[in-house]
C-alpha cells in the first residue's frame, strides 16, 4: 500500500483491481463484522494519503466487483443498496 502518485486520472487508468480488491477486504477483515468503511479509506491506504483522490471511481468499481461476487455489501444510510443505482455518500461492509 505505497503511496504511489498517479499518471492519470481517467477511467483508463490502469489500476491492478484484483490488488484494490484485497485493500478493501483487508481493511473490513480488520473491523468488527457489521463495521463498514468509507471507499476513500481503502483508496488512501492503497495509493496513498497524497494521491487518492484520482482513484475513487476504481475503488467504487473494486467494490462493486466485490458485490458481484459476494463477498461486501454497499450501504447508503445504512441500508444496503444496488451499487448500480447508488448515488452520493456510500459505506462498505463484508458480508
Amino acid at each position: 500500500m505505497a503511496d504511489r502518485k498517479p499518471q492519470t486520472t481517467d477511467s483508463a487508468d490502469p489500476v491492478n483491481q484484483t490488488a484494490l480488491e484485497k485493500t478493501i477486504l483487508a481493511l473490513l477483515a480488520q473491523r468488527a463484522p457489521s463495521a463498514t468503511i468509507c471507499p476513500s479509506e481503502a483508496a488512501r491506504a492503497h495509493f496513498g494519503e497524497t494521491h487518492w483522490r484520482p482513484y475513487m471511481e476504481q475503488t467504487r468499481r473494486a467494490a462493486r466487483a466485490l458485490v458481484e461476487i459476494g463477498k461486501i455489501e454497499i450501504l447508503q444510510k445504512g441500508q444496503v443498496i444496488d451499487p448500480t443505482t447508488a448515488k452520493g455518500p456510500i459505506r462498505l461492509r463484508a458480508r
